[in-house]
């Protein structure tokens, strides 16, 4: 079933998560692990993050540098399918322009199309490891609003070998990232919206935004965005602090505020197991208040912590 549908039938707000692929010579064990921790919770569907090649430079025996290409967490596709029909929930498969031509990305959405797979999340996606900023593959795309409208057009039938006879249009649902404390590399907020209204008005159903800690933040957003005129979805995401180190690098990372009460908290706690209480708690109390404010649903970025969010979950749904 489609997000958009399932978004439309729901009695009350979905509870939606997201899983990242193993590393490279990894287990789908650990992936498997994660959904049947959240199982019991009957999530809506599941997001399966997609990540482009990385850059290493290796130092030779003859003291040059060589440059690698390793793509360290493949098996997005794979995981899609393995995941849909083992557990019988909708999967959304990220698809994202990074590393990949336009030939590429529409080689992928006809193996998602072959296998069932028609919810699709679009995203530019981050620069490749070692560079600064985001630098298109040749042939490729530069902004998530494009890989949209490739997207919408294979919905309409519009393969790019135009010379295809009798082409089968798909039938994506295509959900797409929102910033409630703005992309960081938008000028500003109303920049940032424009950039959103241009990927609803290429075709998106639903926005899913980034994580945020301080829910005025959200609702702010959700003005504006509806001030822009963008009526569709906006899905809170939510993730649980885990550590002391998070205070660090979720802001350097995601480019969100962490609140200062919520910051107190964390140093204060003593022990990792007291952190993490801090932050489940946090994330329960920002859970209850969107709930109250009839969201949509809740999307949860586990990040390898599908624990932790069981216990926010076990708590609000």
């Amino acid at each position: 079933m489609k997000v958009i549908d399932i978004l439309a039938r729901a009695d009350k707000p979905v509870f939606t998560f997201e899983i990242v692929p193993p590393l490279r010579g990894g287990s789908v064990q650990g992936v498997c692990d994660a959904v049947e921790t959240l199982l019991p919770f009957h999530p809506a569907y599941i997001n399966i993050t997609n990540h482009q090649s990385v850059v290493d430079y290796v130092e030779r025996e003859d003291g040059l540098v060589e440059k690698h290409v390793i793509h360290k967490r493949p098996g997005t596709l794979a995981l899609s399918a393995l995941l849909q029909y083992t557990y019988h929930i909708p999967v959304v498969s990220h698809v994202i322009c990074g590393g990949q031509s336009a030939e590429e990305i529409e080689n992928t959405l006809i193996e998602l199309h072959f296998i069932g797979i028609d919810n699709v999340f679009a995203l530019r996606g981050d620069p490749a490891g070692g560079q600064r900023r985001f630098i298109a593959q040749k042939g490729g795309w530069s902004h998530a609003s494009d890989l949209v409208r490739q997207i919408s057009g294979l919905n309409h039938g519009h393969y790019l070998e135009e010379s295809a006879k009798d082409p089968e249009a798909t039938d994506f649902c295509v959900g797409v990232a929102g910033y409630p404390e703005k992309h960081s590399e938008a000028a500003n907020m109303a920049d940032d919206i424009r950039h959103l209204k241009e990927k609803v008005d290429a075709g998106a159903s639903y926005v899913v935004t980034q994580l945020f800690y301080d829910n005025q933040r959200y609702f702010a957003f959700v003005r504006a965005v509806r001030e822009a005129g963008i009526t569709v979805p906006v899905i809170p995401g939510l993730k649980p602090l885990s550590s002391r180190k998070d205070l660090e690098t979720i802001p350097q990372t995601f480019h969100v505020d962490i609140p200062e009460e919520l910051a107190r908290r964390v140093r204060a706690a003593a022990t990792l197991d007291e952190i993490r209480e801090v932050g489940v708690q946090w994330a329960v109390g920002q859970s209850k208040e969107l709930l109250a404010h009839d969201v949509p649903g809740i999307h949860y970025y586990t990040v390898g912590k599908a624990k932790l969010v069981s216990e926010v979950v076990g708590a609000v749904f």
